[in-house]
């Protein structure tokens, strides 16, 4: 187990490959809570594997290759999950409206939730990103990084994406405001629907999730979204070949 996630484990090698398996076999996730009624182990145990093997799942975008290419479809969205907490919150600029907007909470702004930017390749793999604010430069900056420029763009109406068209072979939008959803092929519902599999996941599997760790829990739904097309069994052996040359370590080893 040197050099993995399981690396000075005092875990049973038992737990360890029960805990992959139904990481990977769970398609909207199973908790560490679960973990702890299913294998009889203690709570802080079942916590300690469960984030490991996200980790184990996680893919690091340095290594990955560009996503789309010519006349490949990328969708390109933005959603918002789970409050910040208020301490952290930056105090409303002066003349902010606060109000009922979009569904969410009277009195909450956006700015008050956690911003995740999702890109999926069409029928292919997701890429998703925890980030501090959803704002025009970070959206273009993480869509350079990751498509190829011969790449088709489909969004919603959104100005975030205004200056897709300056750095992609074409963007086509829908739009959402006059439920439009889609046109022939153009529509965003593909990467909606994977917002739906995370957020079903977080809120009926999870449902608590401090900030800090989000980035772990996407990973995890990214992985199981692109390993979407082979077996459970399979897609266990890819999570644990994936936590080698990985540590997780919230103490400094003696």
């Amino acid at each position: 187990m040197t050099g993995t996630v399981m690396e000075r484990s005092h875990a049973k090698l038992t737990l360890w490959a029960a805990a992959f398996h139904l990481a990977a076999s769970s398609k909207k996730g199973f908790s560490a809570h679960q973990l702890h009624r299913e294998l009889g182990c203690q709570y802080n145990t079942a916590w300690f594997l469960h984030h490991r093997v996200m980790e184990a799942m996680r893919r690091g975008n340095l290594d990955l290759p560009p996503m789309g290419g010519d006349g490949s479809v990328v969708e390109a969205d933005e959603t918002y999950f789970g409050t910040i907490d208020k301490s952290e919150l930056m105090p409303p600029d002066p003349g902010t409206q606060v109000g009922k907007k979009g569904g969410r909470k009277r009195g909450i702004r956006r700015s008050a939730y956690r911003a995740v930017f999702a890109l999926v390749e069409r029928g292919g793999s997701v890429r998703t990103f925890h980030v501090a604010q959803a704002n025009q430069d970070t959206v273009h900056r993480i869509m350079r990084e990751n498509i190829t420029r011969e790449t088709h763009i489909h969004t919603d109406e959104s100005g975030l994406y205004k200056l897709a068209p300056w750095y992609f072979a074409k963007h086509e939008t829908v739009k959402h405001s006059a439920y439009e959803y889609a046109r022939g092929d153009v529509t965003t519902n593909t990467v909606e629907g994977y917002f739906s599999i995370f957020k079903r996941g977080m809120k009926g599997v999870y449902q608590h999730c401090k900030e800090k760790h989000l980035h772990r829990y996407l990973a995890e739904f990214d992985f199981r979204y692109n390993t979407r097309k082979i077996t459970d069994m399979e897609r266990t052996i890819a999570a644990v070949r994936g936590g080698e040359g990985k540590r997780l370590t919230y103490h400094q080893p003696r």
